[in-house]
């Protein structure tokens, strides 16, 4: 079958489909202004129909082969339109061919689907105001505009096996102190988190650089990643164990590589209307782990309970690390050193946004306190370890996927004493 037909035969599909008089371009060099099928070529070639050789030339007086001719026919029964009759004839002419394209274009587009993406672009601004004693502090007032753009990435590998990613883009897009007035743009790119899932029945096993957000007490002690691996066995009762390494150097509690071992395990229930549960994590490394006060490690155990009534959920947990010296490394005593072991949280929430729901809202109150030896990376917005205080929060879905949440508390680092306020707001576009 020589090319001169088949313009011939996609010229008549395209007459037909096309909704317009001829106007696109001819990207073929060797196909002449002057042709009788010019027209036609250029808006096939236009339409995806037709897509020459990939060095510009359309070489129309080449054979082409059946399996070619078929990728044509495809390509305008996809568009749409056109003389169904012709376009049907052609279709029984290379039924054969067709069926075996139709097969690869399914595999393929099995495979698209098996990548999936979704994410969040975040704005918010914090303001920190401390009352310290000495007024001159640079900390005392803190406020801070932060942009970020976070993307999840989730692929099927087989029918157990699906991997996950976190690529986060941003940082602070403009922090500034009220004494200094200097301004800090932060702009990075990092996989926050990339491991593969696999789920067998009850059981699931976690692998890479994971998620890590300790159950339990819903996120006081840690809200991080962990390097290394977990599985949980279980459907309403639930047990699972961790191991791997991770990096807490945010309240610094770890040395200067930011890095320490991991151990640990949970036991939750949750049916219904009640949640309860009690887990044990230990941190450390005595080579190169440990923090400013001395300590080489840290064993913590926590408990926590939730109950659910109506559009309210009344929640709370307690983290208690039996670990933990009264002095530092210098033998020096440290402020409150009984207080920085302990973190707990006690909360109720009344209902909550929704993102596909455009007026839903949530209100959540409470007192917390977070000992920096208990409370190590936790997944507060506004409260901060060595703190304790109460705290109002509220979010709402203003438009479809996009949230509003603000919040505010007001308390005193455990540390000092000195009076600690942050006050909180966030914008969420969802997709």
């Amino acid at each position: 079958m020589k090319k001169t037909l088949v313009s011939a035969l996609t010229t008549a599909i395209v007459v037909g489909a096309a909704s317009t008089t001829f106007a696109a371009a001819n990207p073929f060099e060797d196909v002449p202004a002057d042709h009788w099928a010019y027209d036609a070529i250029a808006q096939l070639a236009a339409d995806g129909v037709i897509e020459g050789y990939g060095d510009g030339t359309y070489r129309g007086d080449q054979e082409i082969t059946r399996y070619e001719m078929a990728q044509m026919i495809a390509r305008a029964m996809a568009k749409g339109g056109g003389d169904k009759a012709l376009i049907d004839k052609l279709a029984a002419e290379f039924a054969d061919e067709l069926n075996n394209l139709g097969v690869r274009v399914a595999a393929l587009e099995k495979k698209v689907d098996n990548v999936k993406w979704g994410g969040e672009l975040r704005y918010q601004f914090n303001r920190k105001i401390l009352e310290h004693s000495n007024k001159d502090r640079e900390d005392n007032n803190f406020h801070q505009n932060f942009a970020q753009l976070r993307l999840k990435p989730s692929f099927t590998i087989n029918k157990n096996w699906t991997g996950k990613a976190g690529i986060y883009y941003g940082g602070n897009a403009k922090a500034f102190r009220e004494n200094l007035k200097d301004a800090n743009n932060i702009n990075d790119v990092y996989m926050k988190w990339a491991y593969v899932e696999g789920v067998y029945g009850n059981t699931k096993i976690e692998l890479g650089r994971t998620i890590f957000w300790s159950t339990v007490d819903e996120g006081i002690i840690m809200d991080d990643y962990l390097a290394g691996g977990r599985v949980t066995f279980g459907k309403d009762l639930k047990f699972s164990i961790g191991a791997g390494r991770t990096d807490n150097t945010q309240h610094n509690y770890a040395t200067a590589n930011g890095a320490s071992s991991y151990v640990g395990g949970e036991l939750t229930y949750s049916k219904n209307k009640f949640n309860a549960g009690i887990g044990y994590h230990h941190f450390g490394d005595e080579e190169n782990w440990t923090n400013a006060y001395g300590d080489k490690s840290a064993d913590i155990w926590t408990v926590g309970l939730g109950y659910k009534f109506g559009d309210f959920r009344l929640s709370g947990a307690y983290a208690q690390n039996t670990k933990g010296e009264s002095t530092n490394a210098a033998g020096a005593d440290v402020l409150n050193s009984s207080a920085q072991r302990k973190a707990y949280n006690i909360q109720l929430t009344y209902k909550g946004a929704k993102a596909n729901k455009p007026g839903s809202f949530g209100i959540e109150a409470g007192y917390r306190h977070l000992g920096q030896f208990a409370s190590l990376v936790p997944t507060y917005d506004y409260f901060d370890t060595d703190q304790k205080g109460w705290f109002v929060g509220a979010n709402v879905t203003i438009l479809p996927n996009t949230i509003l949440m603000l919040g505010y508390s007001d308390g005193k680092t455990i540390s000092d004493e000195m009076g600690k306020k942050i006050m909180f707001s966030r914008v969420r576009f969802l997709f």
